[in-house]
């Protein structure tokens, strides 16, 4: 089994207020799981976090009952048994980012449904394995929950089981990976949005001073731009999640 390291630390709310983190790392003997809750706009019972969870719950089920099944296929298993048992609604629903990375002694896939990146890394270089329907849309339309699950719009977890089969896939001979990188946004947009280092950076600095380093280095750029108009986001810190899994040594 590979080494496995993870960090996780919870943001704020919209409000600016404290609140418990809707991100969920899942570490299986053959998989990781990282997961996203959206943030709700106002307080419901029913919210991202909530959905994360039980959506962990129910994927970490399939994956380790059906280990050699599409990563697709076993997400679209697991948002069903979700609607099927708390009667979710398409378009009325929460929802979640997923990244899953699963491994055996030949091959490592991964699979990314909205904006929670795996990072591979080998002999050939970084390999960044992104959905970025969303980030491509803000800005360009009033609402962008307007455009989930649709066709020219995003794809995330909630509750269509076929947006699991819109996710990006990718597979690598086990013996080309050295060290994978998943993170939820929390944690990218350090690379993609402030732009305090690169993939490569991130990976040695989590080697050098742990994941938790990697989540204070984004916390103190977020937090020398209180009012955010440096890096313009809804919420001042939101939520971070980085599991970092080492197949070489």
């Amino acid at each position: 089994m590979p080494k496995i390291e993870s960090a996780e630390r919870p943001g704020v709310g919209l409000d600016g207020v404290p609140r418990p983190t809707e991100d969920r790392i899942v570490v299986l003997p053959n998989a990781v799981l990282l997961l996203d809750g959206a943030t709700s706009p106002v307080p419901v019972e029913r919210d991202g976090g909530w959905y994360s969870a039980v959506l962990a719950e129910a994927l970490a089920a399939v994956v380790t009952a059906r280990p050699h099944d599409d990563l697709a296929d076993l997400l679209a298993a697991a948002v069903t048994d979700l609607v099927h048992r708390y009667g979710l609604v398409p378009g009325d629903s929460p929802s979640s980012t997923v990244a899953m990375l699963r491994w055996s002694g030949t091959t490592v896939d991964a699979l990314v449904l909205a904006d929670s990146p795996v990072v591979a890394f080998g002999p050939a270089g970084v390999d960044v394995v992104a959905d970025t329907r969303l980030a491509e849309l803000r800005g360009t339309v009033p609402r962008v929950t307007d455009r989930r699950n649709r066709e020219g719009g995003f794809w995330v977890a909630e509750a269509l089981p076929a947006a699991a089969h819109r996710a990006v896939v990718r597979s690598w001979p086990r013996a080309e990976v050295d060290s994978v990188l998943m993170a939820t946004d929390g944690v990218s947009c350090g690379v993609d949005d402030y732009g305090l280092f690169t993939w490569q950076e991130v990976l040695d600095l989590a080697e050098s001073t742990g994941p938790e380093g990697v989540l204070d280095a984004v916390r103190e750029a977020e937090l020398s731009d209180p009012d955010r108009t440096r890096w313009r986001r809804h919420k001042v810190h939101d939520d971070q999640a980085l599991a970092v899994i080492r197949f070489a040594d």
